[in-house]
């Protein structure tokens, strides 16, 4: 049985999210029905990220069975005639047979994460739906001192969902870096895995940083109060992007 793997590109704006709910559409049901359209096989697409509801994905990995062998380009090029003729904002990248013990998800070493924060008193008109709009001048050095805080090993509990089902709230962020390029700001980051709402919950916390209303102290305090009422306001999901993931 050809085990393939698809790295996929989609906006997430009109989805409740990767993970397949009864009654609504998924990233990952829009895919399988593609996939089912052309192979005639039901599928159960494995994704390296559950992302959420308006979270989006430049390059999400996932793998699925097939019986019979398809040519790559021919999955590949398919699946994107089926999602094009159901309208959905989903490309398939690219599709290459891997190995039978190839897993999407426990097979990754590092997932990466962009957040964007359009910074400007205007909203916006392009990028509509792909960025945070903050009108208030953030400080993006202030962002970035606190967010040295928060990389390396430690109990992420503060910054992480009440719905999170990780075993474990203890995690490693490789990287958490802050730039401003204009007026956007990028927030990158890294690490072998994260908790539900991790990412955003960080950002939201680092905003504050920005604001002035908190300082270093104050986010490494909320990090260390182990409690998620520390935590501050969770960013939405519309400026998170899943960049990349490292096997």
């Amino acid at each position: 049985m050809p085990r393939y793997r698809i790295d996929i590109e989609y906006d997430g704006s009109p989805y409740v999210g990767w993970q397949r709910q009864a009654g609504q559409m998924s990233v990952q049901e829009a895919i399988e029905k593609a996939i089912a359209a052309f192979s005639g096989e039901e599928v159960t697409l494995h994704g390296a990220g559950r992302t959420d509801a308006g979270v989006h994905a430049l390059s999400q990995v996932a793998h699925f069975d097939l019986f019979r062998d398809f040519p790559p380009d021919t999955v590949r090029d398919a699946a994107n005639a089926h999602l094009a003729m159901a309208g959905e904002t989903i490309s398939v990248l690219a599709a290459v047979p891997v190995a039978e013990d190839f897993d999407a998800r426990f097979s990754a070493r590092a997932r990466h994460y962009l957040y964007r924060i359009l910074n400007r008193r205007s909203p916006p008109a392009l990028e509509h739906g792909k960025v945070w709009h903050v009108p208030k001048k953030l400080d993006a050095e202030a962002m970035q001192e606190a967010a040295c805080r928060l990389v390396g090993r430690h109990d992420f509990t503060t910054f992480r969902s009440i719905q999170c089902q990780a075993k474990s709230p203890v995690k490693t962020l490789d990287r958490l870096a802050v730039s401003r390029l204009g007026d956007e700001i990028e927030i990158r980051a890294s690490a072998r895995s994260f908790l539900h709402n991790q990412v955003r919950s960080l950002v939201g916390t680092l905003k504050k940083a920005g604001e002035g209303t908190w300082s270093a102290d104050d986010v490494e305090a909320a990090l260390q109060a182990r409690n998620r009422a520390a935590c501050g306001p969770v960013a939405p999901p519309q400026g998170l992007y899943l960049v990349r993931v490292d096997y």
